[in-house]
């Protein structure tokens, strides 16, 4: 895959459908994933004429990982950095969870680049509830390894159900995130994003058109403060889809239709 040395970091990025002439969505990571977190939504996206980019936030996958701590815009600008240096503009920009903060800073500061932004499964600003799981997360990680906090994390992202009914999906992501390549320093900086971030007293100010989708059985950032978030963006659509804090894995199809759906809407 190819890389853009941008901010003094190098990152990883690939483009599909990069010979569409439809219009263009750029996809931002959660923590600790990398642009195969997307695969359950890149054959919807190209199926509905998109030109998508996604790439590895630094800290992981295939990205440079310098010295942390980071910061929602600090990775904003990362995103920023890239699209410009590939020339894209004019765009939609979807994030989900961490990818989801990332974007609300995006949206804030660079407010021209963007046709409209989907912050999915994300808040403004984390409450106590959040911020203890994610201290004990970042205990777990310096006492024990990152591998096992994400074993931890796959009981808080699906519901249930996807446990009982789908044992054999649930084995595969538990031991997807069990063997996951991220150092504890690596960890460490990007947890510092969700930990730190703290928008929901600016969000006021984003003026394009702005989708808030939350997973309706959603524990691990609940629903409320999605709902919260929502609230605070003047004439932003609101949207639950079935699953959890993993929907987009869990039930990517109402997911990925939710998110066409708003994307074209703004073209009718």
């Amino acid at each position: 895959m190819p890389t853009a040395h941008i901010n003094g970091v190098t990152l990883n990025y690939t483009i599909d459908n990069e010979e569409s002439g439809g219009e263009t969505v750029v996809l931002v990571n959660g923590l600790a994933d990398d642009l195969e977190s997307w695969g359950f939504q890149i054959p919807a996206l190209v199926e509905a004429g998109f030109r998508v980019l996604r790439f590895d936030n630094r800290g992981i996958g295939k990205s440079e990982r310098p010295a942390g701590p980071y910061t929602s815009r600090m990775m904003a600008d990362d995103a920023k950095a890239l699209v410009d240096h590939l020339g894209f503009e004019d765009f939609h920009l979807m994030g989900v969870s961490m990818g989801g903060m990332i974007s609300q800073e995006y949206a804030l500061a660079y407010p021209g680049d963007l046709r409209s932004v989907t912050l999915a499964c994300t808040y403004g600003k984390a409450d106590a509830f959040c911020q203890t799981m994610f201290a004990m997360w970042a205990d777990i990680a310096k006492t024990i390894d990152v591998p096992f906090v994400m074993r931890d994390v796959a009981l808080w992202a699906f519901t249930g159900p996807f446990f009982s009914e789908r044992p054999q999906d649930a084995a595969e992501f538990a031991a997807a995130m069990a063997s996951l390549d991220m150092s504890v320093e690596a960890y460490l900086s990007q947890l510092n994003v969700i930990q730190q971030h703290d928008a929901l007293g600016r969000v006021g100010q984003i003026k394009v058109p702005t989708f808030v989708l939350a997973g309706e059985e959603d524990i691990l950032i609940p629903v409320r403060l999605s709902r919260q978030l929502h609230e605070a963006v003047p004439g932003s659509r609101w949207g639950t889809v079935p699953g959890g804090h993993a929907c987009l894995w869990e039930t990517p199809d109402p997911f990925n239709a939710a998110f066409v759906d708003f994307v074209r809407s703004l073209s009718r």
